[in-house]
């Protein structure tokens, strides 16, 4: 299982340009909304479940918003998440949904990386994934210095240092309720 001290020591020869970005919504809805998440983090888990579902409802499908999901590699076990659920592209947000909805399971083997990687791999099976599909995604090194090295060029770039982090149209917006998120929106789309 790949580990982030290699792929940090690693990330200044790393090749991202294949990373898939992962979007929801019209490419050409007037206002982006960017988010920074962690698979291993609570409140990432708590915006997924609540607010994020709203603003998809409301705003996503409703072509208004185009909306960009970006990992962020606190520890290896997100990193794990997220290769996961990068596995199938076609998945991505169904896998994503799973591990936000089950966080507190998945991550309930503490700091035994077998069981996490046990249970990361159940999430991948209900999710539609094959055996040998998650083993290989899960041994894939090159992909995570991939993902890491992504990641922290994003994170650099939008000087993120905190998770759940909003960029929306390019201001950066800290972790909010509906309300403040609906505000913010509405505003820039002039309503």
């Amino acid at each position: 299982m790949p580990d982030l001290g290699v792929a940090n020591a690693q990330s200044g020869e790393i090749d991202t340009s294949g990373i898939v970005e992962m979007t929801l919504g019209a490419d050409d809805a007037p206002v982006t909304v960017i988010e920074y998440a962690s698979y291993t983090c609570p409140h990432c888990a708590t915006f997924h479940n609540g607010p994020l579902k709203q603003m998809k409802a409301e705003y996503v499908d409703t072509g208004k918003v185009r909306f960009v999901y970006r990992d962020v590699y606190f520890d290896r076990f997100g990193l794990w998440a997220a290769m996961v659920a990068r596995c199938e592209p076609s998945k991505f947000f169904g896998v994503t949904d799973l591990l936000y909805q089950q966080q507190s399971e998945w991550i309930a083997g503490g700091n035994d990386p077998a069981q996490i990687a046990d249970n990361l791999r159940r999430i991948g099976r209900l999710a539609g994934l094959e055996n040998d599909q998650l083993e290989a995604c899960l041994a894939d090194n090159e992909n995570a210095q991939n993902l890491v090295a992504w990641y922290q060029a994003n994170a650099e770039a939008d000087n993120v240092t905190s998770t759940p982090t909003l960029i929306i149209d390019g201001e950066k917006h800290g972790n909010m309720a509906y309300s403040a998120l609906k505000a913010i929106l509405d505003e820039k789309l002039g309503e």
